[in-house]
């Protein structure tokens, strides 16, 4: 199963405006649509010297065609915000190039998971990373670093490019600590050749751990829990059935 961490760094629109508080700007005020500058991604079971970048450097089409490329390779998607944020800018870039969908993927928007399912202080990537005690994201100069890359400097780009890859580094880690808190993880068992084990995670059945049973209205399902990641899992098959159940 592949399953792909990545994150975009977008520019910023270009706008004639009168003010800096509250401004309304209308479409033929903007002078220059934003576009993702950067794209950084990484196999979430390789090593960190095995992340991928790449940017405006590089050249705008060569950079959206590698993202589509990965994309359309990936079974499941981990991102920060995706949904609403990376997911949504970098269609549109492909949009604009002509080029249709990648494969679909299932995307696990560990955001998403934050905030579902525990209360941080902040649920922003820099904060619940630290939190974790898995690090933080890369200082820079705010927007100037946007600015300067904008700009042409390769000393900005460089810059950016440890931001956007340590943004993905973090991912990586969190997935991880998440794994046994996310709900609706595409099955592994369906995409690996091997028996049946852990659904989230490489281990083996003989990592399962019964714990229990799965109560639903008409059977009884054997409970396990991994002792390498900590999911939750149950059987397909029941143990005990009711074939006859209370009408609501």
């Amino acid at each position: 199963m592949k399953i792909l961490a990545w994150d975009i760094e977008t520019g910023p629109n270009l706008a004639h405006v009168w003010g800096l508080w509250q401004q309304n700007v209308a479409l033929n005020q903007i002078e220059e649509r934003g576009e993702v500058l950067s794209f950084a991604a990484r196999w979430i079971d390789q090593p960190k010297n095995k992340i991928m970048f790449w940017s405006n450097e590089q050249g705008h089409p060569e950079m959206i065609s590698q993202a589509w490329d990965l994309l359309h390779e990936a079974d499941a998607l981990v991102s920060w915000n995706g949904k609403g944020f990376d997911t949504k800018h970098i269609n549109r870039e492909f949009l604009l190039q002509g080029l249709n969908p990648p494969s679909p993927a299932k995307e696990i928007d560990l955001m998403l998971v934050a905030k579902r399912r525990f209360r941080f202080v902040s649920n922003k990537l820099d904060n619940v990373a630290q939190e974790l005690g898995l690090g933080g994201k890369v200082k820079h100069s705010g927007f100037e670093l946007w600015r300067r890359c904008l700009a042409g400097d390769p000393k900005a780009w460089a810059e950016m490019q440890r931001y956007n890859e340590q943004d993905v580094h973090l991912l990586v880690d969190l997935y991880y600590r998440l794994l046994p808190w996310i709900d609706g993880h595409p099955n592994r068992n369906l995409y690996d050749p091997k028996e049946d084990g852990c659904p989230k995670c490489p281990a083996e059945y003989e990592d399962l751990i019964k714990q229990g049973f799965r109560p639903t209205l008409t059977g009884m399902y054997q409970r396990y829990q991994c002792s390498k990641c900590g999911s939750w899992s149950s059987e397909g098959a029941r143990l005990v059935g009711a074939d006859i159940r209370e009408e609501k």
